[in-house]
């Protein structure tokens, strides 16, 4: 259960109070199925990211149990090819929804697993999980084109969509990284594993033409930085450039230009990418712009604001949105495992290829 000192370390100026926190983490426990699964909100389709987003949400919470509740939930309906379906309605494995394997979906599993360790230090969990987490890399592994980019899915018929994303491929990056310190914690090397990632990440870094044009998507902007592959004078001279496109001050970040629409999802993202650059107190107006799309009756927050219509939308209290929000904030207030998961000074680096290819 939440802690006392677990909810003073979300407790931030202007983001929330305690009470605050303590409402949040109750409306998220409020979503999650007995059997684990965390869908968007309850009667809507769970994926496997924002799910396991959710499940790392709990855990700088305090919620132990609940967050490996949610990785059973993964380990038990993992496909044979290592894969998860892209949408599962409310959570129920039975009633699949889109029969699309994503590979940033799939991978992730790896970036939660790490976390809720370093929250815990269950060596039993970590045993449980690592053949879930191998057999999700090796799934992803099997996407990666020649030029390092990771292909997108496999479509519901098993067809390789070999089109890369940006987005995609970076988070990808972050959860290989996770894989890899989950390996070595083990002491079980994964040397095909670090020649992907150093693959990866000169594609993300040097080729930008590998992957598919959604420069009109603020995700397609931070997430370099977030998921690590850029830091330093290149994740600063990517964020600046793009900082007057999307930020809206006083509210928060479009998803898409020109589109007058703030998302919390990508608002805090943002936060998180901006604390891991070093820019904290940029990270904290973030999310002090956002706290407009709180729900003060369930603690949750919206999705959306269309601030030309001073109007919510979509009107749904997504999960996903809270978690991304406790995660910025724990990672603002010090939290060991999210600032160890999201600074990536301790993660594996990888081998980058001997030359440009």
């Amino acid at each position: 259960m939440s802690s006392p000192e677990r909810t003073e370390l979300l407790v931030l100026d202007g983001v929330l109070t305690a009470d605050q926190v303590g409402h949040t983490v109750r409306g998220l426990l409020a979503v999650q199925r007995p059997d684990g699964a965390i869908p968007w909100f309850r009667r809507h389709h769970l994926d496997p990211w924002d799910h396991t987003e959710t499940a790392m949400a709990l855990d700088v919470a305090g919620e132990h149990e609940a967050a490996a509740r949610a990785y059973d939930w993964l380990a038990r309906h993992q496909n044979e090819d290592g894969s998860w379906y892209a949408a599962y309605q409310d959570g129920d494995p039975d009633d699949v929804t889109d029969r699309g394997r994503e590979t940033n979906f799939v991978a992730y599993v790896a970036v939660g697993v790490w976390h809720h360790y370093l929250s815990t230090g269950d060596d039993a969990f970590l045993d449980r999980m690592w053949p879930v987490v191998c057999a999700a890399v090796e799934f992803v592994l099997r996407l990666q084109q020649p030029g390092g980019q990771i292909g997108w899915k496999r479509d519901a018929d098993g067809t390789a969509v070999n089109d890369a994303l940006l987005t995609g491929s970076s988070s990808i990056h972050h959860a290989l990284r996770c894989a890899l310190a989950i390996a070595e914690q083990r002491e079980e090397p994964q040397p095909d594993w670090e020649l992907a990632l150093g693959a990866l990440r000169h594609a993300i870094r040097r080729h930008p033409g590998r992957f598919l044009d959604k420069d009109r998507y603020s995700m397609d902007w931070y997430y370099p930085v977030l998921g690590g592959a850029l830091r330093g004078a290149d994740a600063k001279a990517r964020i600046e450039d793009g900082w007057e496109r999307f930020v809206v001050p006083g509210l928060g970040v479009r998803c898409v230009v020109p589109n007058p629409w703030v998302t919390g999802g990508e608002s805090a993202e943002l936060a998180l990418a901006l604390w891991a650059m070093g820019e904290s107190d940029r990270a904290l107006t973030i999310l002090q712009d956002i706290q407009h799309l709180r729900d003060p009756r369930t603690g949750l927050y919206w999705t959306g604001y269309v601030f030309e219509d001073r109007a919510v939308w979509p009107e749904e209290l997504t999960t996903w949105t809270a978690g991304s929000v406790l995660l910025a904030v724990a990672a603002l207030g010090g939290d060991e495992a999210t600032c160890q998961v999201f600074g990536g000074e301790l993660l594996p680096s990888g081998v980058e290829p001997d030359c440009c290819v």
